[in-house]
């Protein structure tokens, strides 16, 4: 994959979610379809204060009745225990065989802290830096065990090399987190972090932790020239920027069939509070897509549908099938790994690392 977006295949992924669904069923077939699409992956929100089955829950569920696309639940890092989050996201990549991501996301809302005990929850800007530790704990969670510790020797009883079990000590602001984790590591080495870099002081998280962020801004332009700010930013805080992707979080509506972008759209999206909104037909969007990716705005598109069964079903029979023609986006899975859609390397064990420079 090169480092810059308009010059090679660009990355597409889809929220799957359905308000008042309770059954893991719609879901399934929703993320099926995406993957008929070949879309790198859904994404599934989920907050405290939101009625129905948790999203890590329902994600674990649908892994193994799919084969290749990424699986990426929101999880909150405000109100739970950083031990816990880790080992269940390590639990889905092992369940999906490589295919796991993990969104995290802050609790800032009152009603959410009181179903926890808490009188108010700390300031938007801790709560991020907070989530920010987090991620910083699991991926050293993660490392704590190197990929080949387990052993399995029947003859002996023994199931682990303990030499190859890592002591994490990790103290942060609000919660200290002890290891190693009691999940082996996981098949990706570290599940892929997905942030949305347009929330309010999520930004530097993104730069400094994210593999994916995504960005809502509904002019070209200015998505371009945050792009290009969050890759320095990256590379600021000693990380390789060519690591990071960066997608353009879209809001879709194709309800209109095959029709132009509405009146006062002018081609593209409009600014709403939920993030911008487009309006068209799928060769509108797949239009939209293709200039977005040519001028280098982003590395590819996290599109949320407004309706997801009839829009999701447009995207991937409709928008995608262009995409391809036009030689933009992949008409298979090459590999089956996250990290293999995305073009990002597993990262080397960190424990591992340092043992080899000290000998």
């Amino acid at each position: 994959m090169t480092s810059q977006p308009g010059r090679g295949l660009l990355h597409l992924a889809a929220a799957v979610d359905l308000a008042g669904t309770l059954d893991a069923e719609p879901y399934l077939r929703l993320v099926r379809l995406a993957e008929h699409g070949a879309l790198d992956f859904v994404t599934l929100h989920d907050t405290f204060a939101a009625a129905g089955p948790d999203s890590l829950s329902v994600l674990s569920r649908i892994a193994p009745a799919t084969s290749r696309i990424g699986l990426v639940p929101t999880v909150t890092t405000t109100h739970t225990e950083p031990f816990h989050v880790q080992a269940a996201v390590a639990t889905l990549d092992w369940v999906s065989r490589g295919r796991a991501g993990w969104r995290p996301d802050v609790s800032p809302g009152d009603d959410e802290a009181a179903l926890v005990g808490r009188r108010q929850p700390p300031a938007p800007a801790d709560l991020w830096h907070e989530a920010g530790e987090v991620a910083d704990a699991a991926r050293k969670l993660w490392d704590s065990w190197e990929d080949d510790a387990e052993i399995r020797d029947v003859a002996t009883g023994r199931f682990v090399d303990r030499d190859k079990l890592h002591h994490v000590d990790f103290e942060g602001r609000t919660f200290s987190v002890r290891g190693p984790s009691i999940v082996p590591r996981p098949p990706q080495g570290n599940p892929v972090v997905v942030v949305d870099a347009t929330r309010p002081y999520a930004y530097d998280v993104a730069a400094r932790h994210a593999d994916v962020a995504l960005v809502g801004i509904a002019d070209p332009g200015q998505l371009a020239t945050v792009r290009a700010g969050l890759r320095r930013r990256a590379a600021e805080h000693g990380r390789d920027p060519d690591e990071l992707r960066v997608l353009a979080a879209l809001r879709i509506d194709l309800g209109g069939g095959e029709r132009t972008a509405r009146p006062g759209h002018g081609g593209g999206p409009l600014p709403t509070e939920e993030g911008p909104l487009y309006r068209g037909g799928p060769v509108d969007l797949a239009d939209l897509i293709t200039d977005w990716h040519r001028l280098g705005a982003a590395d590819g598109f996290h599109l949320t549908p407004l309706d997801p069964r009839r829009d999701l079903e447009r995207l991937v029979n409709g928008t995608v099938p262009l995409l391809q023609h036009r030689a933009l986006f992949r008409t298979f899975y090459p590999g089956s790994t996250l990290r293999e859609h995305l073009g990002l390397a597993r990262p080397a064990n960190q424990f591992a690392a340092l043992a080899q420079e000290s000998s």
